[in-house]
């Protein structure tokens, strides 16, 4: 008698852990915020926003433009300079923050330190044209903020540039 009752109890054991698999579909996750009311999580992809019009950018400051995989400074680069100097010399109690960027080509790693290069690159000039250092910060973007998200030569050239904005 004790045999059929145990074996009858394995039995129901192994019959139970034999359930049907759940799909994923079947499954909903769910999240109590601290309202308590249910909010389904949105599985879709992210999506990213590229802050493509050089939002945050300081009217009166132009943006440098680079040649591909360069950091120098050319005739333009210098001249575009210049002229933000003087709106600088113009407006002394401001101080703006550069930011360098790079087109998409090229790894993560590599864009950021060319970015910041492009960075120090239109500081340094705009120091030696007597801007105070301390009214000038760097950072580099890379390849991460493009103002165009083509892939043609003129794209990438939009995105290849140094840009001013207030800083922080």
């Amino acid at each position: 008698m004790f045999r059929k009752l145990a074996l009858g109890l394995v039995a129901c054991a192994v019959v139970a852990g034999c359930k049907g698999k759940q799909t994923q579909s079947d499954q909903s996750i769910e999240t109590l915020p601290a309202g308590g009311q249910s909010t389904a999580i949105d599985s879709s992809p992210l999506s990213y926003d590229p802050m493509g019009s050089d939002s945050g950018k300081i009217a009166g400051l132009e943006t440098v433009h680079f040649g591909y995989d360069k950091s120098s400074l050319d005739a333009a680069s210098k001249k575009v300079i210049a002229s933000n100097v003087e709106w600088m010399k113009s407006n002394p109690g401001v101080k703006v923050q550069i930011e360098g960027h790079c087109d998409n080509r090229g790894t993560i790693e590599y864009n950021v330190a060319l970015g910041e290069r492009r960075a120090n690159a239109v500081k340094a000039y705009m120091v030696s044209l007597g801007i105070a250092g301390d009214r000038l910060s760097v950072i580099s973007y890379g390849k991460e903020k493009p103002l165009d998200m083509g892939d043609t030569e003129a794209a990438w050239a939009k995105n290849r540039r140094a840009n001013f904005v207030p800083a922080q």
